[in-house]
Order: structure tokens, then sequence, then C-alpha cells
């Protein structure tokens, strides 16, 4: 095993990352070397790499991509934690250990090892529930009387497009969605020069990056502000992260223009013949044309002629997302802890702080509430 812990040898594994998660059962956008190498750039701050590296002779078998997190009570307990890379406010989904097919087991078998040794508590979120390595590594860590602590934290909306065609597609949405898009569509063309267009070049990606951003934000002010691409290092990572996906073939950036305006923006990739919405935008001003709805269609239509077979909404339970998807994916966080006072000291401390945290919660609710509620 080899634990990388600097950025140069980080960025040195780009290849066998790659290829490593090629064959696995863990390929998504989200465990890309691009994905996670620029996220640790841009949020690494504060942190440690703690990066498992696996092999058996010269052969990449595994990598956990692992990080010290950098909450206070943490570092306050003085306990040794690790989360996955990725993890935080960027939005990843679908994190997990990373191993070739059919060398699971011995993986698994290191990992346990390693963890026993080290005595490393364990913060994983953003997994798949019932579909994640992690699931192993759990179990083994149990037997050895670890507890082990699951809970469900979002789901992710996705739409099977095996064998569908764009048609075949529609026929499937509820009728009066499927009129509505329609009339909404026909509507644009009718009354304005519509284009719908999608960044095939650098010239285009940062400006169409910037539109995104800009529609983003404006629609996001009547709900109170945005929680996504709201601050200089969310945008920062996106920057990058895009001119990468752009020279890979992944990045889906639309732009949805009405006499030559641009109304709308969808930023999404394509990789291993899965479409992920990441993000979306409109002008508010257009908010009677439903451009939202228009140009969320259009992009499954050049998804589905794209060639994906899944169209994945990702996490959010947003009352559109239902229009579209029919079927979900439920994510959890999983924390591991070993057996040993320190770490007792401190999951006792957690549960207080999240009582606390609770208790505030409730508190600011029932403030909130109207003087007719708590009259009765």
């Amino acid at each position: 095993m080899e634990i990388i812990s600097s950025e140069k040898r980080f960025e040195e594994i780009r290849d066998e990352w790659m290829d490593l998660l090629a064959h696995s059962s863990s390929d998504c956008i989200f465990l890309t070397w691009e994905w996670l190498y620029t996220w640790w750039k841009h949020f690494g701050g504060g942190r440690k790499l703690h990066v498992l590296a696996i092999r058996s002779g010269m052969d990449l078998i595994a990598i956990a991509p692992l990080a010290s997190p950098s909450t206070k009570l943490i570092r306050l307990a003085r306990v040794r934690a690790l989360e996955f890379l990725g993890t935080g406010s960027v939005g990843s989904d679908y994190l997990d250990i990373i191993a070739r097919r059919g060398r699971e087991n011995e993986a698994i078998d290191l990992l346990v090892d390693y963890l026993l040794r080290e005595q490393f508590v364990l913060d994983l979120k953003q997994l798949v529930k019932n579909h994640s390595l992690v699931l192993q590594l759990a179990a083994r860590l149990q037997q050895q009387h670890w507890k082990r602590s699951e809970i469900c934290t979002n789901i992710c909306p996705f739409i099977d497009l095996a064998g569908h065609t764009w048609k075949s597609f529609q026929a499937g949405l509820g009728p009066k969605h499927r009129y509505n898009f329609h009339r909404r569509l026909k509507n644009l063309h009718r009354d304005f020069d519509t284009r719908f267009e999608c960044v095939v070049s650098e010239d285009q990606r940062s400006a169409a990056l910037s539109t995104l951003v800009a529609l983003h934000n404006k629609r996001m002010q009547e709900r109170g502000g945005s929680d996504g691409l709201h601050s200089t290092e969310l945008v920062g990572f996106h920057e990058e992260l895009t001119r990468l996906a752009l020279g890979q073939g992944w990045l889906r950036l639309f732009v949805l223009a009405l006499n030559g305006e641009r109304a709308a923006a969808l930023y999404g990739f394509m990789y291993a013949k899965k479409f992920y919405f990441y993000q979306s935008g409109f002008d508010p001003q257009y908010s009677p044309h439903s451009v939202g709805l228009v140009t969320m269609g259009l992009a499954i239509e050049a998804a589905i002629e794209g060639g994906a077979q899944e169209f994945d909404l990702l996490h959010g339970n947003e009352k559109y997302k239902s229009l579209w998807a029919k079927e979900q994916r439920d994510l959890v966080r999983m924390e591991l802890y070993p057996p040993t006072p320190r770490v007792w000291m401190y999951t006792k401390a957690i549960g207080l702080n999240r009582l606390a945290r609770k208790a505030v919660r409730t508190s600011l609710t029932m403030l909130r509430a109207p003087a007719w509620s708590a009259a009765k």
C-alpha cells in the first residue's frame, strides 16, 4: 500500500487512476482523477491528503481516495479521521472506494488491516445505499467491534434511457407534462429566434460558464441565494474543471438564446454513457416562457442522440425532477468508529453537538411561526 500525501504524487498517478476507474464497478464522473484532483487544488486547504493506493506487484488494484476532514470538533478531540475527497459543497455524488473488478476482496483485506492498525474514524458521505464497496469494508470492521452509523441523506432521481429514442422517451412522460413541454417549445420558436447550442471549443467554454453562473445566481436570488455557484472558490473549481472536461470530451454546457439574448443555461457531463445533470440557471424575466423546462427537455434529447444510457439528475428532490424521472437512488452517510476510549468520547461529543444543533433549528422554526399558530 502506498499512501499518497503530496499533490505532486497525486498528479503523477493520473493515467493509472483512470485506467483503474474504467475497470471498476465505481466508475462515475465524481471519482475521476480530473474531478478529485481539481477538488483537492481548490478545497484541500486545512486538510491532509491521504489517498491509499493498493498494488499487486506493479499493478494498481485499488484506490481509497481519502483526506483528513477540516472540522474543528475532530481537531479538538484529537481524533484521527478520514473522509472522501470531493466531500462538501461542491456536490460530489456516488463517492466510494475504487477497486479493479475481480480484485475487490484483496483490496478490502488490505484496507481492513490498515484501518485496524491505524484506528482512523471514517466519515463517508454521498454513498449509494446498498451499492458501494464501503459496505464490504464496514461489514469487516464491524466484525472487529467497530461501531457503524448510517443515515439516508438525499436522493438522486434518474432516467433509464437504455433502448430509448427521443420519441419513445417522450411517450413515457405524463401526458400533461409532455403537452406542456411541446407547447412551450413551439411558442419559443414562434415568438423568438431560438438557438440551443452546446459548447464545443475553448473559446466558447469560459463565456458559457460565466453565463451559467450569472443566470443561476440571478434565478436563485428570489429563493434567498445559491449554495452551489455562489463563491469564488466554487467558480474557480468549475472554471478549471470545465476546461479539463472539455479536453476529455465530457463537458456538456448548453446555452439557450432568444433573439440573441442568453435566457438559460444547463451544465452537465457525458461520461461512460451517462449524462450527469449538474446545474442550471435562467433569467427570471423569461419565466413566463418556461425556459428552464424547455432547456431540460432539449438537454435530455441531446443526451439520447449522444448515446446516453442514463440521464442522472443527481442529488435533490426538487419537484421538477419528478416530472422527468421515475427512478431514484438513495444516498447515505456512513460513519465507522474504532473501539477506543478516545473515539468513544468523541462519539458522545458528536451526539451532543447534533442534539444542540437540532434544538437551535427547532427554536428558530418556532420563532418564525405566525403568532396565530403559537396561540393555538
